[in-house]
């Protein structure tokens, strides 16, 4: 009399091949990927982005009387009637331009450094931030360079200083596009010391707690 055949049971806790299988991660992980999901993180920067973005956005008024005491002066002249360039082949108009421009890209640069310095780990609001306040920032320098500058009532002012008397013009901006130089710069800086010298993302799928891949079967079983 022979026994009846029956299927052997496999042990208990034996480790599943599910490739699928979602693997075990460390008490107090906020997420299975690796990363922190949104909450008092997300807030914290936030917070950081706007006060880097007031900060370099205050620094603009710096620009701003830079950009007065190191911009080439127009001549106007007036006739009594009409006012005119005194130097009508003067490229001190270009000047003015090129000044504030060369002026942004450098504060570009620098408030590209520091914000990575201080903050290294970088970020989508961080950037965002940046971007804003170098803006404003420009904006600011702009205006301020004009409101601190020469009178900007040009005909009220060629009167006052009476016929045949040479005046300076208003400090302002042909090329307004020289307006983005300098969130354009910080932006560049910024993103690519991130790319070189920021942090490297963890790996999106960890390894799964279980059999290796490649582990060998045991004997009658199959794949």
């Amino acid at each position: 009399m022979t026994a009846p055949l029956t299927p052997s049971q496999p042990p208990h806790h034996q480790p599943s091949n599910d490739p699928w299988q979602t693997a075990p991660h460390p008490a107090g992980a906020t997420s299975p990927y690796g990363y922190e999901e949104d909450g008092p993180g997300m807030k914290n920067e936030v917070l950081q982005a706007v006060a880097v973005m007031v900060a370099v956005a205050v620094s603009g008024v710096l620009l701003g009387l830079l950009w007065l005491w190191l911009s080439p002066r127009v001549p106007l002249i007036s006739d009594g009637r009409t006012v005119f360039l005194k130097d009508t082949e003067g490229e001190q108009a270009i000047g003015v331009d090129g000044t504030f421009t060369l002026l942004a890209l450098g504060f570009g640069l620098v408030s590209g450094v520091v914000v990575f310095l201080l903050r290294k780990s970088g970020g989508v609001p961080l950037v965002a931030g940046l971007a804003l306040g170098s803006l404003l920032g420009a904006l600011l320098a702009w205006r301020a360079g004009i409101w601190l500058g020469p009178e900007t009532d040009v005909v009220a002012h060629a009167k006052a200083v009476g016929k045949g008397v040479v005046f300076d013009a208003p400090l302002d901006l042909k090329a307004k596009g020289t307006l983005l130089a300098w969130p354009v710069a910080a932006l560049a800086v910024h993103l690519g010391l991130t790319g070189l010298f920021g942090p490297r993302d963890p790996e999106p799928y960890p390894m799964p707690y279980g059999e290796p891949r490649g582990e060998a079967h045991p004997e009658g079983t199959g794949p």
